[in-house]
């Protein structure tokens, strides 16, 4: 850790590192331009395909594969035949078979999708190289470029720490491996859009790992039972999925609306725009729009029960708010109980936090220069839950 922080002051120093947007100095690498890949969620050329539950928010294409290897979603044909839809789905699906415009605008598409993978490959003077060995657990990562002529893992959480204009651009030689129950915490305002996983092998989501930021991959993106990514998927072959959730990253900064696409008032909801169109902001679904203020937590959850970290490492964990009944759990503060032994041992950050859209929220756990066990308790209201962190030389 110390390493990176020096590493930071001297990237500081470095005209590279810094960039203007309008009036908003931004830190890190120029971002991506995505054209219009970036109207999908779901982006592939050979195959799109589900297993279980799986839940999309976004556009879903495929191309130059028919809509016979779009699989498990359930589609039904809308009567233009240029798209269709499923319920698994809150946007369309879009095959380069379906009727004009589609195929035009796949091949375009899948063209801005490979030329945003050679931009954010073809990126020089990357700011660190070979992190970890390619291993970047339980790191606090700061805006910038990231090079590895290796494979990536996460096996347990990393944290992108940063504004909500600055950039992260990860060059990934060989696969991205995401291990069960990692997670991808973003801190400071950090953005899912403004973060590109650009890997020359394959990506692999690991069972109920969490994970954020535009992937842009050579061969198959795959999702494991229970995976949710806040971000899109973009592969130059196909992408998988098993029960999981994907939610297209959107940037808070909100566009000059294109003329001609603006609904009118009796117009519900806004209609998601042609694989062609400039993106406009995606229409949330009615029942999730607004967290409702009354909604009453049932349960708490952890993501990890036990923690074994070596003096000055940490951990990220998550916790969960479990609504009782159909409502949200956004907004909700989960705070820390420590003893007086465990505050010698670990310290956590931040102190108290509030749930996102999925009724969760991220707490960093630093191991102190003290060993032996430390329990911290996340409490909301009535409601706790602990973790028991040990704590070795």
């Amino acid at each position: 850790m110390k390493i990176l922080n020096k590493m930071w002051v001297i990237a500081l120093l470095v005209f590279v590192w810094s960039f203007t947007t309008g009036t908003t100095e931004a830190a890190g690498p120029q971002s991506v331009d995505l054209g219009t890949s970036g109207n999908f969620a779901i982006l592939a050329k050979t195959g799109v395909s589900t297993t279980g539950t799986t839940a999309v928010v976004g556009n879903i294409g495929l191309s130059p594969a028919a809509a016979t290897f779009i699989t498990g979603f359930g589609l039904t044909m809308d009567s233009t035949n240029v798209f269709a839809t499923s319920s698994l789905v809150t946007g369309r699906v879009y095959a380069a078979d379906y009727a004009d415009p589609t195929p035009a605008d796949l091949t375009t598409a899948i063209s801005d999708m490979q030329t945003a993978f050679t931009d954010a490959a073809g990126r020089t003077l990357p700011d660190f190289t070979e992190l970890g060995a390619g291993n970047i657990d339980g790191l606090a990562l700061v805006p910038g470029l990231y090079k590895w002529g290796t494979g990536v893992t996460i096996p347990i959480g990393v944290t992108l720490s940063g504004g909500a204009n600055d950039v992260w651009i990860f060059q990934i030689a060989q696969d991205l491996t995401v291990s069960n129950g990692a997670i991808v915490t973003l801190s400071g305002g950090a953005q899912a859009s403004n973060v590109f996983w650009q890997v020359a092998g394959e990506t692999t989501l690991g069972t109920t790992s969490d994970f954020k930021g535009i992937i842009l991959c050579q061969t198959l993106i795959a999702l494991n039972t229970g995976a949710v990514m806040n971000g899109r998927a973009l592969a130059q072959t196909a992408v998988t999925l098993d029960a999981s959730t994907i939610t297209e990253a959107t940037s808070s900064t909100t566009p000059t609306p294109t003329p001609g696409v603006t609904p009118t008032a009796s117009t519900t909801p806004t209609p998601t725009p042609t694989p062609g169109a400039t993106p406009t902001p995606q229409a949330t679904p009615t029942a999730s729009a607004t967290p409702t203020p009354e909604c009453t937590v049932k349960s708490m959850s952890v993501s990890q029960k036990k923690l074994s970290l070596k003096m000055g490492k940490c951990r990220d964990v998550t916790v969960t708010l479990k609504p009782d009944g159909n409502c949200s759990t956004e907004g909700k503060t989960v705070t820390i109980k420590l003893s007086n032994a465990g505050k010698k041992r670990v310290s956590i950050s931040p102190e108290s936090g509030q749930t996102n859209s999925e009724g969760k929220v991220g707490f960093s756990i630093t191991a102190l220069n003290k060993p032996g066990n430390a329990k911290v308790t996340f409490v909301h209201e009535k409601i706790k839950e602990f973790v028991i962190v040990k704590v070795r030389k």
